[in-house]
């Protein structure tokens, strides 16, 4: 079998991991070892101030460096709750995601339906502590052998320099461009990102989300065992 591609890159949360049941449990967690109450409301403005946070620092206005210390500290100051250490329990709560590695339905499958036809790679701009621990927590590590982290290169996605130094560090040159792709749910960052680093895109679109105008998506997969279809050309 001839793959349409050599090189797949993938992004993590949401696309290989349930990040969101992952969050669930690790925030919770979190709470519960800090004497917070772990309700659903509780819960609920942890998300809130998280999704600030993470749009301040899309929008450049927040150093990934600080995002994790930040929204802690704005949480337990929305909560007026004084004592934990804003750092501590942002260490904590990503130690607690690595511990759930919850993978989404067809991720690991789709992993191992195409190892032996494509190289793959996980490109994410996740925070290093809780992509590294949850990947070498997954079933996915042996499948998948290169992680680029954002906050470890100091870039991010859709910035082409991000993916500049993921193309030289695989050893992927201009000619090979044309049979490398990328996997993501966010338009934003990983479709965008793909365009801007000059390869082809597939969106994964579960929710069957309408697609935007004027932007070029080479597919659009409603569920995993599509975008395996797409890429093995089947």
């Amino acid at each position: 079998m001839r793959a349409r591609y050599d090189w797949v890159l993938l992004d993590a949360d949401r696309t290989l991991f349930d990040f969101d049941r992952s969050e669930q449990m690790s925030i919770r967690q979190t709470l519960r070892h800090y004497g917070i109450a772990d309700d659903q409301e509780t819960v609920e403005r942890y998300l809130q101030v998280n999704h600030q946070v993470w749009a301040q620092f899309d929008r450049g206005e927040l150093a990934q460096d600080r995002l994790g210390r930040e929204r802690f500290a704005r949480f337990l100051r929305l909560m007026e709750v004084e004592g934990p250490d804003p750092e501590e329990m942002n260490l904590y709560y990503l130690n607690g995601l690595a511990r759930y590695p919850y993978l989404l339905e067809g991720a690991e499958e789709l992993c191992r339906r195409l190892a032996p036809h494509c190289r793959l790679a996980i490109v994410t701009n996740g925070l290093t502590a809780a992509q590294t621990g949850r990947l070498a927590a997954s079933r996915l590590r042996d499948v998948i052998g290169h992680l680029f982290i954002s906050q470890q290169l100091g870039l991010q996605k859709p910035d082409p320099a991000y993916f500049s130094k993921v193309f030289q560090t695989l050893g992927i040159r201009q000619q090979d461009k044309a049979r490398t792709v990328i996997v993501g749910d966010s338009l934003s960052s990983d479709i965008q990102g793909g365009i801007n680093a000059g390869i082809d895109t597939i969106w994964f679109n579960p929710q069957g989300k309408k697609s935007p105008d004027g932007v070029k998506i080479s597919c659009i997969a409603p569920t995993l065992e599509a975008v395996g279809e797409f890429i093995l050309n089947i």
